[in-house]
């Protein structure tokens, strides 16, 4: 085994990395900058693979660094469904805050588990970066004495081409792209998770199904609701009928339906109309149910 070891600048950067993104995600003054789009992409598409291929291979002849990068991401891809799947089945649902930590807990346990297994090795054979001899070896080979003309004129096509890269990034992050407008609506079981939903119903007696709308049209909107089992309205709440929501807020809801009549697989309907137009849904879900006679 070897010695003690410092703690690897690349593990150490993607654990720094995950909790900064939790900072720029969950504090309401930083969460409206443009860093936090920065962060999160690779927060989604690049850490969880490279704390798990740190895991998987903790020496220097297991991949090469070129190797480590395309795997990261496509291991991201299946990682990150993987966690958002068990979430679903679980009361806290796929939302932000739970998939932020769950994503958060991964990433830090599997750096800690990597640097665990990278001790086992010496020094000169356990896989690390080396940051600062990396950008060295970049800027050598970018600003070097170029040998001939050829490889002056590549030099200078690479140098335009890191500058381009950089500068598009910088332009991506900083000037605002503002979304189409759109709402989100959406139906949760009693569990708060986009399943198990109540479809079995006894006539006169109730099943909750939670109601979320959310608005992102930019501005404050005022949506009615309708719910209607057979093309036949349902009664509803105040707070469910006529609904106030400034931009980019949210509003769920337990809803009590009580259906009157009974029927096999008759179509539940849940209808979201705008300020704008009355007649035509905005938005609309439906479930299809059984409704048995009482006992």
């Amino acid at each position: 085994m070897a010695g003690n070891q410092k703690f690897p600048s690349d593990l150490l950067f993607v654990a720094g990395l995950a909790v900064l993104t939790d900072i720029f995600v969950l504090i309401p003054v930083l969460s409206e900058s443009f860093i936090r789009t920065a962060l999160g992409l690779p927060m989604i598409l690049f850490l969880p693979g490279y704390a798990l291929i740190a895991v998987l291979f903790p020496t220097k002849t297991g991949l090469e660094g070129i190797e480590r990068a395309a795997l990261s991401v496509g291991i991201s891809v299946a990682v990150v469904p993987l966690i958002g799947l068990v979430l679903n089945n679980t009361p806290l649902g796929i939302r932000e805050v739970p998939l932020l930590a769950s994503l958060s807990v991964f990433i830090i346990l599997a750096c800690a588990v990597a640097y665990f297994r990278r001790r086992q090795f010496p020094e000169d054979k356990a896989f690390e970066v080396s940051f600062k001899a990396s950008t060295r070896s970049l800027l050598a080979e970018v600003l070097g004495k170029p040998e001939s003309p050829t490889e002056k004129i590549l030099r200078t096509f690479l140098a335009i081409s890191i500058l381009a890269l950089a500068g598009s990034g910088t332009y991506l992050a900083l000037v605002p792209h503002e979304q189409n407008p759109f709402t989100e609506f959406y139906i949760l079981g009693p569990e708060g998770t986009a399943d198990n939903y109540t479809t079995e119903y006894v006539q006169g007696e109730s099943g909750t199904i939670i109601i979320g709308v959310a608005n992102h049209e930019h501005r404050a909107v005022n949506y009615t609701m309708d719910v209607r089992l057979e093309n036949k309205s349902l009664p509803l709440p105040e707070n469910l009928q006529h609904i106030q929501l400034e931009d980019n807020t949210t509003l769920e809801e337990p809803l009590e339906i009580t259906p009157s009549f009974e029927g096999e697989n008759m179509e539940l309907q849940f209808l979201l109309f705008n300020e704008t137009e009355k007649e035509v849904p905005y938005r609309d879900l439906r479930l299809w149910i059984n409704v048995t006679e009482e006992a």
